[in-house]
């Protein structure tokens, strides 16, 4: 799959991480393994505001996915998307989400990182 848009949940399902790869403003990728869900033909992330992909994710949208194991190695191909912060609504749903598919460990997740700012939603198409 090279468009990346069209099936993400043939390309993800049965998988607990994804590495997002976010660009810095030098265009050099920065890989990162991230929880994520599907929501018809978006993919959520939820994270915290002062973590790098947002920072990155605020001066280029463009983006790579691939899904990985937790320490971010490979378990497929890359494909291509486009990433904006969601609206309030949709930041709801992807907590819900993420809190029915990581349960506990999204709490426990949530508790050290607190540290890094708010928690945000990002969807990607």
């Amino acid at each position: 799959m090279t468009d990346g848009k069209s099936d993400w949940a043939s390309l993800l399902s049965g998988h607990q991480y994804i590495n997002l790869e976010t660009y810095r403003r030098n265009g050099h990728a920065v890989a990162t393994p991230v929880w994520f869900t599907l929501d018809a033909d978006k993919i959520f992330v939820v994270t915290r505001s002062d973590t790098g992909k947002v920072k990155r994710l605020k001066n280029n949208p463009r983006v790579r996915v691939m899904p990985c194991g937790m320490r971010g190695e490979s378990k497929g191909q890359w494909s291509e998307g486009e990433a904006r912060f969601t609206a309030i609504e949709e930041f709801e749903r992807a907590l819900q989400q993420r809190s029915k598919k990581y349960g506990f460990k999204a709490k426990l997740a949530g508790l050290f990182s607190s540290g890094k700012g708010e928690l945000v939603g990002i969807a990607i198409s």
